[in-house]
């Protein structure tokens, strides 16, 4: 419970929460590199396999070195892998004057009067400015309900999605109804979407985009956008 009415309130991952998912990943992916043991066996007794020549090379390791190997690394992947994603996650700090949302390497401060409508898309947390402008998209595991227990509590407009949903409109090359700028970063996210290690690129064309008043919304790799809405 917050102590004073207007004190801000802040939420983050708690850390039992990140040293839960810490243990998860790393059993998981502990337990599937144990099961490449296994695996590698059955390929070295085909004819013809795929990998056989990785399979021949981990098989060659006695034991108890490669089931230990196996182990060790898969459980060292698994916590690399959510260390990582623990740096891209938000923590929102909300009060009546203004929200701030910080990660590592990125401080976000909106003051109240800019936002319009505030909500989650699948893992990024979404805020909207007064005429539909997308001003920030952050990735955070918060509880949708504990998002917006924040945010309505501070007067913030909770919705269950983008109001403007029905706004949006397949992107083709050279849009008539966009102007040249927004279909040239429009055509350079696309190029972008298609390489597997373009994902800062893709975010910061977004970013972009937002700038001059256009909204994204990926479905597979298809781009649709909308300009500010219209409510």
């Amino acid at each position: 419970m917050r102590s004073h009415p207007d004190a801000p309130t802040t939420l983050a991952r708690s850390a039992w929460a990140q040293g839960t998912l810490y243990a998860a990943a790393a059993v998981l992916l502990a337990g599937v590199a144990w099961l490449l043991n296994p695996l590698a066996n059955w390929l070295v007794g085909l004819e013809r396999a795929p990998m056989r020549g990785p399979a021949e090379l981990l098989v060659s390791i006695p034991e108890p070195w490669l089931t230990i190997g196996l182990v060790a690394l898969g459980a060292l992947g698994g916590t690399a892998l959510i260390f990582f994603d623990s740096l891209e996650q938000t923590s929102v700090t909300v009060s009546g004057e203004r929200v701030i949302l910080e990660r590592t390497g990125h401080f976000q401060e909106i003051a109240r009067q800019q936002v319009g409508h505030v909500f989650r898309e699948n893992d990024r947390l979404v805020l909207l400015g007064l005429k539909g402008e997308e001003i920030a998209r952050e990735k955070c595991d918060l509880s949708a309900r504990r998002l917006a227990a924040a945010f309505t509590e501070h007067g913030y407009a909770w919705v269950a999605g983008d109001p403007y949903e029905d706004e949006f409109r397949i992107w083709f090359p050279k849009t008539p109804e966009l102007p040249e700028l927004a279909n040239a970063l429009l055509a350079a996210r696309a190029d972008a979407m298609k390489s597997s290690d373009s994902g800062d690129s893709v975010k910061e064309l977004r970013r972009e985009l937002a700038r001059i008043g256009i909204v994204i919304r990926d479905r597979g790799r298809q781009q649709y956008w909308r300009g500010p809405g219209r409510r």
